[in-house]
């Protein structure tokens, strides 16, 4: 098989770095801000936290369809997005490297479909010394060397993947929409904040009334329970994301997800949450939580996405949320009555959203399944006519 170095590959022969601009609330009259922040690993997008860039400049980083863009630095490293034009304007931020795929010499969405492959990831991965996440800076990006089957199985290799992708993104879609009609009926349902007069059976309360931590019953994970993730099957959670699979599992049911320390805070200072369910494993990075006096693990869930936890973030070069802190920050408690009424109602929401996020699990692996045998050319495409 050939071999071509993404710079050869590029329009230009080179990548360029983003803007270095400070984010704004999103405004429908403004193009959005890519950030590292807003890429997930598996390349979509973090719709719910897009920001927006107001700079004289701006328009100079634009981005245009078949570029795409990678993470150059921190925990992030390597992390890439596909920009195709469906998502809106998008200016990409410094922290970002832009190359601009020629089509002349490859199907751009091959290039996407390799940066999510494992011989990718290794060598993303070749860059990391101990525990400390290496910097890939525009150059070493541009000689990365990728390998490039006949034109026809690269197109093969798109047609197939690329409508698990379109099923993988209509889903995520959708679930944003679902957890926007929840957290809409949240704030009718519980308008109040602890600075208001309160009406008759509400109260001013603390969080640690209303949750139960269960923080006690992590096991430490080895490095051999994760080797060869490719053959696990329960996920194993971290502060803000999918991060491995194991063979094991810990925990079973429904449960939120609480960043313990590292990025404990998004940029508003709520609260990273994540929202889990079924058999999995959790690290230390984050608080395990489930709730008392009328919450369920839904109802928390919408409670925290409305409540600041900024004020009590502890530790300048580790950001930190500790029990006793979470457990002290106040909130408004409702009558009993109150929040069964909401879980009641939001509980078909969440029921679809967990189908389509099981869905995409499944959808995802089927891709990744795929992936290496379509670049390999073990799935012959010599009779397939395209």
């Amino acid at each position: 098989m050939l071999f071509a170095k993404l710079n050869d590959l590029s329009i230009g022969g080179k990548g360029s770095y983003g803007i270095a601009a400070s984010a704004v609330e999103r405004k429908a009259d403004l193009p959005t801000y890519l950030r590292i922040t807003d890429i997930f690993d598996d390349g979509t997008l973090n719709l719910s936290e897009l920001k927006s860039v107001d700079a004289p400049n701006s328009d100079k980083y634009i981005l245009k369809p078949n570029d795409i863009v990678f993470a150059r630095t921190g925990g992030s490293t390597g992390r890439n997005y596909f920009y195709d034009g469906s998502d809106g304007v998008f200016v990409y931020a410094g922290f970002l490297i832009k190359f601009s795929i020629d089509p002349e010499k490859v199907n751009p969405k091959y290039v996407k479909y390799y940066c999510r492959s494992k011989q990718y990831n290794d060598w993303v991965q070749s860059f990391n010394t101990g525990s400390t996440r290496g910097n890939i800076n525009a150059q070493t990006f541009g000689n990365m060397e990728i390998p490039l089957p006949e034109r026809k199985q690269q197109d093969y290799l798109v047609s197939v993947l690329e409508p698990i992708d379109e099923k993988i993104k209509n889903n995520k879609q959708v679930n944003d929409n679902l957890l926007a009609q929840a957290q809409t009926l949240y704030k009718q349902f519980f308008p109040y904040g602890v600075q208001d007069d309160l009406p008759d059976g509400w109260r001013i309360g603390t969080v640690g009334e209303i949750i139960e931590i269960h923080d006690s019953k992590r096991i430490p994970l080895s490095g051999a329970d994760r080797s060869k993730m490719e053959k696990k099957i329960y996920p194993y959670y971290g502060a803000a994301s999918l991060m491995d699979l194991v063979d094991n599992y810990i925990f079973d049911g429904k449960y939120l997800l609480l960043g313990e320390d590292g990025t404990v805070v998004d940029d508003a200072g709520y609260p990273i949450l994540q929202y889990v369910w079924g058999q999995f494993w959790v690290n230390n990075h984050a608080h395990i939580l489930t709730g008392r006096l009328g919450y369920d693990v839904e109802s928390l869930y919408m409670l925290f996405k409305q409540t600041p936890v900024k004020s009590i973030v502890t530790g300048a070069v580790q950001p930190k949320i500790s029990q006793a802190n979470l457990r002290s920050v106040q909130v408004v408690i409702p009558p009993e009555h109150n929040l069964r009424e909401y879980n009641d109602l939001v509980e078909p929401l969440f029921s679809l959203f967990r189908a389509n996020e099981d869905e995409c699990k499944t959808f995802t692996a089927l891709r990744d399944t795929l992936l290496p045998k379509l670049m390999s050319g073990e799935i012959d495409v010599s009779a397939v006519q395209l």
